[in-house]
């Protein structure tokens, strides 16, 4: 469940395993063969304490090792890196970005989760992304599903890292952006225009959404390939970071899948 090159690029971002200054204590499991656990329960949804023997560490083990990675942004490091090798591959089109958001519902709740309108006002967290072109994902974040999505995107735009390029600086800006009527605030067009940022709204009472779908397909796309993450059908963390650590390890595997063709 871990290939070669992403242990490479795993390495890289991995802190350091703690010392214990008295010795003694028990044999830390390895680095590789945590990863593969966290990355099973990530894909199949399953809970820690199912997690097969076969992988090595205890469900309990390894929730303590992802607890202690997700404080050091291991996750959000990893999907960068990977960005950056696609970058540097000329696999990033910044021509058309998209930016949208889906309601997962929480059945714990927790932090960042609020009522969703759309669900009878219970409980849930909200996923919103910005991708590429082609669909890759170049931000993500989460919030409470009362939250407006208009209210998310400039965190999102701010949250782009600057990602290598086959030729040039490094880039964080696309040239253009797509959103749905959600983000249809003059507020938000001006301050995307500041930025350079060409921006495609769709119109409240002028327009309708499905002008843009020949360009918002792929985010819808992308939103479909989160699923592949059963982990993120529904909320089932309490803590937000653990929550938005998932999202990221699913937006890591989809970037890597097209890092690997």
């Amino acid at each position: 469940m871990v290939p070669d090159e992403l242990w490479d690029l795993f390495q890289r971002v991995v802190p350091p395993a703690p010392t214990r200054p008295q010795g003694g204590g028990r044999r830390r499991y390895g680095d590789r063969e945590t990863l593969a656990a966290i990355i099973f329960v990530a894909t199949t949804g399953c809970a820690w304490q199912q997690l097969p023997a076969v992988f090595g560490p205890s469900g309990p083990t390894a929730h303590r090792r992802f607890t202690e990675w997700t404080a050091a942004r291991v996750g959000a490091k990893l999907h960068r890196l990977v960005l950056d090798e696609l970058g540097a591959r000329g696999e990033l089109d910044w021509s058309r970005c998209a930016i949208d958001s889906v309601n997962m519902r929480a059945l714990k709740g927790g932090h960042l989760t609020g009522p969703n309108p759309v669900d009878r006002g219970k409980k849930a967290s909200k996923i919103h992304l910005i991708t590429e072109r082609t669909g890759l994902p170049l931000s993500i974040g989460i919030s409470g599903a009362n939250l407006h999505d208009g209210q998310a995107l400039q965190a999102l735009v701010r949250g782009i890292p600057p990602i290598r390029s086959r030729r040039g600086p490094r880039r964080q800006r696309p040239a253009k952006l797509h959103g749905d009527k959600g983000y249809d605030y003059d507020d938000l067009r001006r301050w995307l225009h500041k930025r350079g940022i060409r921006h495609r709204i769709a119109r409240k009472g002028i327009e309708s959404s499905t002008r843009l779908g020949r360009h918002r397909w792929t985010i819808q796309r992308t939103v479909s390939w989160l699923g592949g993450c059963r982990r993120l059908h529904r909320r089932y963390e309490r803590k937000a970071e653990h929550f938005l650590a998932f999202a990221a390890i699913a937006c890591t595997l989809i970037c890597y899948r097209r890092l690997t063709k």
